[in-house]
């Protein structure tokens, strides 16, 4: 009896090649279907003066298909097991640049050249903290493609009264366009991850928010069943060093057209900075 030839797909035959085995506590789906990334091209118009940030370079077979296709990509993996696979991936391509560390600890801004896309198939525990992350550090970006768990890309993509509505919505709609393009299925996944995944795609609309308007938006859906005045009376930036705080928020509600005892998910991103004008004026 003869050995199985082994797999010809990328991620399947370096995991055989290297030994390994996906990490479940760093959130390891490796991509094993090819044909999803045709899709995630398409979705990012790649061209070739694009700068690419991948985060989460697994076994490499995104990397190497954005290495072929951008004038240079910086992909990040936090796994050192995964190095000499990447390493593979990644020789042919000159213009890549391999970043071993902790996606959330990297000096995005010292990354040269500064990235214009960021393409990838995040890691589940950091996909809408690392999104918007490089939303406010990244002002040279312009648009992303990522994968993310089905409830991560509906709460980046909710508008205001969804149900998914919250802090992220706000701060990644004030700088963006965000939908949610499409349903990956599972099967493109090795493992196969007990969620489902959808590809979001965000297109810069304008810039970050400032430290104090995400300030006010955390503050605001700090209490989600109290009105957003309460909210931020009970906020230790806000009510906490100004006793005034709340009647000044049920006046500039009324000055932005809804109900004084609005709450914070029936405002849209856009009017957040407003009322924070219209409560420190």
């Amino acid at each position: 009896m003869t050995d199985r030839p082994p797999p010809t797909q990328p991620s399947l035959r370096r995991l055989r090649e290297y030994g390994l085995r996906p990490k479940r506590d760093l959130g390891q789906n490796f991509l094993v279907d090819s044909n999803i990334l045709g899709v995630i091209e398409r979705l990012a118009d790649l061209g070739p003066d694009d700068v690419v940030l991948e985060i989460g370079g697994g076994l490499g077979v995104l990397s190497e298909h954005l290495a072929a296709r951008a004038r240079h990509t910086h992909v990040v993996e936090i796994d050192p097991a995964l190095v000499p696979a990447l390493q593979e991936a990644l020789a042919p391509f000159p213009q890549a640049t391999l970043h071993v560390g902790d996606a959330m600890a990297l000096d995005l801004a010292a990354l040269d050249p500064a990235p214009t896309k960021v393409i990838a198939n995040l890691p589940y525990g950091i996909a809408a903290s690392a999104t918007l992350r490089t939303i406010e550090e990244l002002e040279c970006v312009t648009r992303w493609v990522v994968m993310t768990q089905k409830e991560v890309g509906r709460r980046l993509a909710a508008r205001p009264g969804d149900e998914l509505y919250g802090v992220p919505s706000v701060i990644a709609g004030l700088a963006c366009d965000v939908r949610v393009e499409r349903a990956v299925s599972r099967s493109v996944f090795f493992p196969v991850p007990n969620v489902d995944s959808v590809l979001v795609r965000l297109d810069r609309t304008g810039p970050a928010a400032s430290p104090r308007v995400r300030a006010l938006v955390g503050a605001a859906f700090a209490h989600r069943r109290k009105a957003l005045a309460r909210s931020l009376d009970l906020a230790p930036a806000f009510g906490g060093t100004d006793r005034g705080v709340r009647d000044r928020a049920r006046a500039a509600l009324v000055e932005l057209g809804h109900p004084a005892d609005e709450r914070a998910e029936r405002l849209a991103p856009a009017e957040y900075p407003r009322l924070l004008e219209l409560l420190e004026r």
